[in-house]
């Protein structure tokens, strides 16, 4: 019994090499996330491409493009040009994807490892009582630090055209 014990914490205590090497570096990759509630199947939700650099993040998909420094969420809606101001929820992976990249180690006890390879990554996150959620990673790309310019929104750089909400 015991030694089961230690095998199931050793689990826990292992790393996720895609997500350890993603530490101090800028990430690139394709994903897909979808959900299940209540044990049911998986449903796609969305699929797109993001860059995550520490706590900072960019996520184009579903024909918007939400960055964040960290502090700050702009979802940005150049078809309808509208635009959401909030602050970031430093606790949620489903609201802050960078989570998993940039501090996995915290929620690592809710994630299961599906499948991986040096470039891809397949796990799923259990988000709470019955809700599951899995993130399909691929062509994952690690570079160098680039500073975070390209991860944070000048507002005023916008069309007067656009709306904006501002919900901080």
């Amino acid at each position: 019994m015991s030694i089961m014990v230690f095998a199931c914490a050793l689990a826990f205590a292992q790393a996720i090499p895609q997500l350890d090497r993603a530490q101090g570096v800028r990430v690139s990759f394709h994903y897909q996330y979808s959900i299940s509630r209540d044990g049911g199947d998986f449903t796609d939700v969305t699929v797109g491409n993001v860059t995550v650099e520490d706590n900072a993040y960019r996520l184009d998909g579903l024909g918007l493009c939400i960055i964040s420094d960290g502090d700050t969420l702009w979802t940005l809606d150049n078809d309808a040009q509208e635009l959401v101001v909030e602050s970031v929820d430093k606790e949620s992976v489903l609201v802050n994807p960078a989570l998993l990249i940039a501090s996995y180690r915290r929620f690592r006890k809710d994630i299961t490892v599906m499948g991986s390879s040096d470039n891809s990554l397949d796990i799923i996150y259990q988000f709470e009582e019955g809700v599951r959620a899995r993130f399909v990673l691929t062509d994952i790309v690690y570079s160098e630090p680039e500073g975070k310019s390209d991860l944070t929104l000048d507002v005023k750089s916008l069309p007067e055209s656009f709306i904006v909400t501002d919900l901080r």
